[in-house]
């Protein structure tokens, strides 16, 4: 017994010892904004704080108290009616890196040495009295810039396009905010800031450090820059939680990444939610999507695992990049789902498009049209209380550019022809009724197929038989289209110019309408 007790006497006399027992501290209302806990400022009961892997509430004091560890983030899960201070870049301010020794030595540098855990971590917030239950997010997937020719074609091509309304109060970025090299993640914060929106990141595959044997050391540069990889925030009545949802090295043979979730990780989530209401919607935001559509691309077990956690949440959306494509996925009970409506999983198109590729517009910057045929462009999610809707908003075009028509230019009166008329409606799927018609005529209903976009073929092919140069670089070659609907073309028509006009009613209930002329001309031969 004096021998446990001689030990705990010595253990207590090490500098730093009992801070790495718990972490407290006070969550607090900041009422004049200078980031310190002052005398007059109360501390905000019933905050949910974390360490990355247990979640905490304050107490009526705004006291928390949490197990830490060598190496951990605390963060603050925001209340609905408070925000987050922010940096010059509009980064959010709602963690502390623990790292006594720093970040292991890396080719890019991750968080340096921040000695023994402060005796307290008190945390800001700023009350404010106008957040509303209906707002709106902006979402971005890939900037994915590889150079600073890349950092260029991203504000110009894209930043600067924005199209902002006054119902955008933040955004977010899935992912691949760089192309592997991380010393860009400057250039990327400098370009984002300029939305003047404070903005959240999630990992990408290409945001990683590929120099480490295990995957808790793949984010140690994304900390430095913009802290915990997996966190969580409410705004209104909806919680969002961002995940790294990227294994490196891939745990079956230690080469390349895989899509899942460590345990703490989806302790988190689990430990998370139990302090959020059931009618909340929950929006969870990663890099690579759940589905499958080529591969053993995600871990079924770790998807499966989510899934459990979710099932007591009736209004559940998560949102992904990665592909370089758009595309909607509804899981089922059949695929695992265990709620009673399916599950919608919104794999973002990207505003690096299909990597910066095509030709160059009149503002020296690649169209980048992606290989499905989506244009390069972002998301706004509009959030009324637990409901939401989606625009996608395609980079440099009207707000009413939701879909591209095909059809051939000229048909020859009266003839037979295995052309047809291809709609690209770029936030659809199959479960959406596209109907068309010519001249006012009567509606007919498209049929959802799953092709190559033509728009797209022919602008790929348009490189390939060109006998000079284009400046730019070669679209990739396409994939087939999840968004993609085919008509007959009418060809028994008066000569001269005719009117297609295509109706949508989307996932929504919204309708959306665009219009595409054609010439019938006679066949003199």
């Amino acid at each position: 017994m004096k021998k446990i007790k001689l030990i705990t006497c010595l253990l207590l006399t090490i500098p730093g010892f009992l801070a790495a027992q718990n972490a407290t501290g006070k969550i607090f209302e900041d009422k004049n904004r200078n980031g310190k806990l002052d005398s007059n400022e109360s501390g905000i009961p019933n905050v949910s704080v974390t360490n990355g892997e247990d979640v905490v509430l304050t107490n009526e004091k705004g006291e928390y108290k949490l197990p830490a560890s060598n190496d951990f983030i605390i963060s603050v899960i925001k209340p609905s009616g408070y925000n987050y201070p922010v940096d010059e870049n509009n980064l959010p301010l709602f963690y502390y890196n623990h790292k006594p020794k720093g970040s292991p030595n890396l080719r890019y540098a991750g968080v340096e040495v921040t000695g023994d855990l402060p005796q307290e971590l008190n945390f800001p917030l700023i009350k404010n009295e106008k957040e509303k239950e209906n707002f709106s997010a902006l979402i971005f997937g890939d900037p994915q810039m590889y150079n600073e020719a890349q950092v260029a074609y991203f504000e110009k091509g894209l930043i600067s396009e924005v199209k902002r309304n006054k119902n955008i109060v933040f955004g977010i970025s899935l992912g691949d905010l760089v192309g592997d090299d991380l010393d860009l993640f400057d250039p990327y914060i400098n370009a984002v800031s300029k939305l003047d929106l404070p903005w959240y990141n999630v990992i990408g595959n290409h945001d990683l450090n590929f120099d480490v044997d295990r995957d808790e050391d793949s984010d140690e540069t994304f900390e430095k820059y913009f802290g915990p990889p997996n966190y969580a925030f409410n705004y209104g009545k909806v919680h969002f939680i961002v995940l790294d949802d990227i294994l490196y090295p891939d745990p079956r043979d230690n080469k390349g990444y895989w899509g899942g979730f460590r345990e703490d990780q989806l302790n988190f989530i689990e430990n998370d939610l139990k302090h959020v209401p059931k009618d909340h919607l929950i929006v969870i935001s990663v890099h690579i999507p759940f589905s499958e559509p080529k591969g053993d691309v995600f871990r079924d077990e770790d998807r499966q695992r989510l899934f459990e956690i979710l099932k007591d949440f009736t209004n559940t959306l998560s949102l992904s990049a990665h592909t370089h494509i758009q595309r909607q996925d509804y899981f089922k009970k059949e695929d695992g789902w265990l709620g009673e409506k399916p599950h919608h999983h919104f794999n973002v198109g990207t505003t690096s498009g299909d990597w910066y590729s095509g030709k160059l517009n009149d503002k020296g910057v690649p169209i980048s049209t992606m290989r499905d045929g989506t244009p390069k462009g972002y998301a706004i999610i509009n959030f009324e209380e637990n409901k939401y809707t989606i625009d996608y908003q395609v980079a440099g075009e009207s707000e009413d550019y939701r879909m591209q028509i095909f059809s051939p230019k000229v048909v020859a009166k009266d003839k037979n022809t295995k052309a047809g008329i291809f709609v690209n409606y770029f936030m659809g799927s199959e479960n959406d009724k596209v109907e068309y018609r010519v001249d006012d005529g009567k509606w007919s209903r498209m049929k959802y197929v799953e092709e190559y976009d033509p728009t797209y073929v022919a602008m790929v092919y348009e490189w390939d038989l060109t006998e000079e140069l284009f400046s730019g670089r070669r679209p990739s070659n396409p994939v087939k289209s999840k968004h993609l609907w085919r008509g007959k073309i009418p060809t028994k028509l008066a000569e001269g110019v005719h009117t297609i006009e295509v109706r949508v009613e989307d996932m929504f209930g919204r309708i959306f309408t665009e219009t595409h002329e054609y010439k019938v001309v006679s066949d003199k031969k």
